[in-house]
């Protein structure tokens, strides 16, 4: 492996490493961007070259763990660039989970699965260190560092990580937008067989429980009382946001009565004369149009 180093503004020493001793942080839960967002960086590499080193840490076996540049070494690998700038710096797995959730999260597109799984291994992280250190950091303590450092309440924090117990093909419904973030938490409470269940249905129905709703199948989930036939059930009644509504426009209707009208007058004389229009064409809406 060759290696050459120069230093930066700041005194670290860059290394230029082989691409191939770069190995992805394990189970971090930042997916690499492609699409736009990676054609936009592959762009800027392409005319100014990697502006801002990748930062690694070196492994036993002469590899290197990249904590901070997993998307700059994917595009340097899709334009065909072998040797990367790189930080190289010896910490413990605590110290590379802090900065590899530091450094990842404050990104413009993040899906709340990455989130969520960024901020359990990040409060895993404090938690430990604290009792390295014979330090107290309990939960509470420890979410209120990582909502301080990442611009979340605690309690925001904590909603975030229950999305880590949904079974992925419901976690995947999240992060597509297919399911609003206070019912998944409410969910995320199911049993991992409910839960199944429910996904199920989900597809049968085309349909998605509400929030009220999430919380009833918490409740039944829990007491071991829920049942395919309700979810189906649950899933093909109409909720109240799903009924149309129908509204007449005042500055609309207002030409056609005398200018002294109230609109409750226009409203009640409205309905008068839709009732007068139903006799007359003998339209009962309880059969149908011939």
């Amino acid at each position: 492996m060759n290696e050459t180093t120069q230093n930066t503004p700041d005194s670290q020493v860059v290394t230029m490493l082989d691409a191939v001793v770069l190995v992805p942080f394990q189970n971090q839960p930042f997916r690499v961007a492609t699409g736009e967002e990676m054609d936009q960086l592959k762009e800027s590499i392409q005319e100014y070259g990697v502006l801002s080193p990748l930062l690694a840490r070196p492994l036993l076996n002469g590899s290197y763990e990249i904590v901070s540049g997993h998307r700059r070494k994917a595009a340097c690998e899709a334009l065909g660039i072998t040797r990367l700038p790189v930080l190289v710096r010896p910490m413990t797995d605590d110290e590379a989970i802090i900065l590899l959730v530091d450094s990842n999260i404050q990104r413009e597109h993040i899906l709340p699965s990455e989130k969520a799984f960024a901020y359990k291994m990040k409060m895993e992280a404090i938690k430990h260190q604290g009792k390295a250190t014979s330090a107290q950091v309990g939960p509470k303590l420890s979410s209120e560092i990582v909502g301080k450092d990442c611009g979340d309440s605690r309690n925001q924090v904590k909603r975030y990580i229950r999305l880590t117990y949904l079974i992925p093909s419901i976690l995947q419904m999240v992060d597509e937008g297919r399911i609003a973030f206070n019912p998944a938490v409410e969910i995320s409470y199911l049993a991992e067989e409910d839960q199944q269940l429910l996904k199920d249905e989900m597809d049968a129905c085309q349909a998605t429980p509400s929030l009220t709703q999430s919380r009833a199948l918490k409740q039944m989930s829990q007491a071991g009382t829920l049942t395919r036939e309700y979810l189906h059930h649950l899933l093909t009644e109409e909720k109240p946001n799903q009924r149309q509504k129908f509204f007449l426009n005042q500055e609309d209707v207002k030409k056609f009565f005398p200018p002294n009208y109230t609109p409750e007058q226009m409203h009640n004389t409205i309905l008068l004369l839709l009732r007068n229009w139903q006799h007359k064409r003998g339209y009962n809406k309880n059969q149908p149009e011939r």
